[in-house]
């Protein structure tokens, strides 16, 4: 399958050259794990997790949470935030890999800076149009998340599957919608059996949310109400950098 760069080339600075071959197509889709810190792009667009060009974020800093992303470092145990939603998690011997296909490029960027910060290398995979294939390499440090995750080849939350505000900013970083109503958490489709323990894992951290069925526009949890939306913005954190202000919790209402 062929690698295509998830951006848009007319978002490029001046004078920056097309790294895509004339086709349209990238020889190498391959991200390193490794964050941004040197100031030097990541994949020629992100310069200290920052799209190019993007001027320095100048928002006021918010009150920390208790339960939010502040208050525990990142953890590969984060990524259970993308098997709540439409991740898969698959085991080779001793190893297991993560992977999502999201539908827009600025939530590859977001993942994988993310996943890096977790010091996880990533990998991303053009498919079609608006879908691109986001995963980790195999590694033993998701073992025990794949080990909790299984049951045979079947995905399911474990006994007391809990949400955390970094699991959440995963979660909405790879599947999450803003819309009239309130904000929506994609599921699995295929993961019925996991929408009931998630259902309790958001109304435990304070976000009771309705289930969608896939004709309503899912399946997805829809959270409402001012308050809840709030807890969720709290728990999410501020925006990342690459992400479209009106599309991350509390930013766009």
């Amino acid at each position: 399958m062929s690698l295509t760069p998830p951006d848009d080339p007319d978002q490029r600075p001046a004078g920056e050259p097309d790294p895509r071959p004339a086709d349209g197509r990238a020889a190498d889709g391959e991200l390193a794990g490794g964050h941004p810190a040197d100031g030097h792009p990541v994949d020629g667009h992100l310069v200290n997790g920052r799209p190019a060009g993007e001027p320095p974020d100048q928002r006021p800093a918010r009150q920390l949470s208790l339960f939010g992303v502040e208050a525990a470092e990142p953890s590969p145990g984060d990524l259970a935030g993308l098997l709540a939603g439409p991740g898969e998690v698959v085991r080779m011997g001793g190893t297991a890999r993560v992977s999502i296909v999201v539908d827009a490029a600025w939530r590859v960027h977001v993942l994988v800076a993310e996943l890096a910060r977790r010091g996880l290398d990533a990998s991303w995979i053009g498919r079609v149009e608006e879908q691109h294939g986001v995963r980790t390499s195999y590694t033993t440090r998701l073992a025990p998340l794949a080990a909790s995750w299984l049951r045979g080849t079947v995905k399911r939350p474990p006994p007391g599957f809990f949400l955390t505000g970094p699991r959440l900013r995963l979660w909405a970083a790879a599947a999450g919608h803003p819309d009239q109503v309130g904000f929506r958490l994609r599921l699995g489709a295929a993961d019925e059996v996991c929408w009931e323990p998630v259902g309790a894992a958001l109304a435990a951290v304070g976000l009771p949310a309705v289930l969608l069925d896939p004709g309503a526009g899912g399946p997805a949890y829809r959270i409402t109400g001012r308050r809840r939306l709030a807890r969720l913005a709290e728990l999410v954190g501020d925006r990342p950098p690459a992400a479209p202000p009106d599309r991350w919790p509390g930013v766009a209402g």
